[in-house]
């Protein structure tokens, strides 16, 4: 009797034990944080400000599943307090990689050395951070955004070449700190400043939404009645911009031209209508890019230091064909 019912328990022992290894497999466990062999990613996000960042946010997603890893992933809701939280709670869980788009440029060395002591690889996406010390990630994905304010200045002095009369232009910053705002800021002043016609009356950040990008319009608007441009750090601030520039009685594209960056479906509609005069494109399509270089960091291979995104720049024309089959 008591043989029999020492069988019985072996076996339920047994099957419980079958039946928990599956369910950690299943759960996605794996790589040095739980087992399984999976890779294991820990995201820190900067938020979700704007149509970008949420497009952003679901390539990530859709691309991790696609790709069979587990992401750990975090909102920071926009501050750097958050995101140095989160980085540290990845390091606590032992993930096999941490990826985190910086909300600002400056204050990650400290986090980032735990990190680097605990043996985690970090990839930067979509913004760079300021420090001299580049061991403390292993590559950074993202777009260049000298380059787009470049472009951005480019479009608007072939829109007014040949023309002496002043140009008068508003500008809409990202948020203060910010890799985007700061290299789309500047890359733009450096072209414009070679032609003395083009002024920059007012510039403030928007914050990357289209909230604040509307009431920072309202108040350039009052206080200027000289408008002939907006240079928008993105879409979002942009067209929210338009809700001002139409309820002061002005019509966005013609009494004002509008120059923005990210081309998201919303944008490019404005822009297929004529309310946005040129966009330059920045993909948040990141995920299978940052998949692989994941993939590859965790297996020890070594990979570029700077990965840059392939993109472009749309005029209404370009708009009307393309945005049809715009995934974002």
């Amino acid at each position: 009797m008591f043989g029999k019912r020492a069988g019985v328990l072996l076996a339920a022992a047994l099957l419980a034990s079958v039946l928990g290894a599956c369910g950690d497999d299943d759960s996605g466990g794996g790589g040095s944080s739980g087992g399984g062999g999976r890779l294991v990613i820990g995201f820190a996000q900067v938020g979700a400000e704007s149509g970008w960042r949420t497009a952003n946010t679901k390539s990530i997603q859709d691309s991790a599943k696609a790709a069979g890893v587990e992401l750990k992933f975090s909102d920071a809701q926009g501050k750097q307090e958050n995101q140095i939280k989160a980085i540290r709670s990845f390091i606590t869980q032992r993930v096999d990689v941490i990826a985190f788009s910086p909300v600002v440029e400056s204050g990650w060395d400290t986090v980032l050395k735990e990190a680097k002591d605990a043996e985690i690889p970090v990839i930067l996406t979509d913004r760079a951070i300021d420090s001299p010390d580049d061991s403390l990630y292993e590559t950074f994905i993202g777009s260049d955004f000298v380059l787009e304010g470049q472009k951005a200045g480019e479009w608007l002095t072939q829109e007014y070449q040949g023309k002496t009369d002043p140009v008068n232009i508003v500008e809409l910053q990202g948020t203060p700190g910010a890799a985007p705002a700061n290299d789309r800021k500047a890359g733009f002043a450096e072209v414009i400043k070679k032609d003395p016609k083009f002024k920059v009356i007012a510039s403030q950040t928007g914050q990357f939404t289209r909230t604040d990008g509307k009431q920072v319009m309202e108040t350039f608007l009052q206080s200027h009645d000289d408008i002939d441009v907006l240079y928008a750090h993105n879409d979002d601030m942009g067209l929210g911009a338009i809700e001002a520039i139409e309820a002061a009685g002005k019509v966005p594209g013609k009494d004002i031209k509008i120059i923005t960056v990210d081309a998201v479906k919303d944008g490019m509609t404005a822009l297929s209508e004529g309310k946005i005069n040129f966009i330059v494109e920045c993909s948040p399509l990141l995920g299978p890019q940052l998949m692989d270089l994941a993939q590859k960091v965790a297996d020890g291979q070594s990979v570029e230091k700077r990965v840059l995104t392939k993109e472009t720049t749309f005029t209404p024309e370009q708009a009307k064909e393309v945005l049809p089959e715009r995934k974002y």
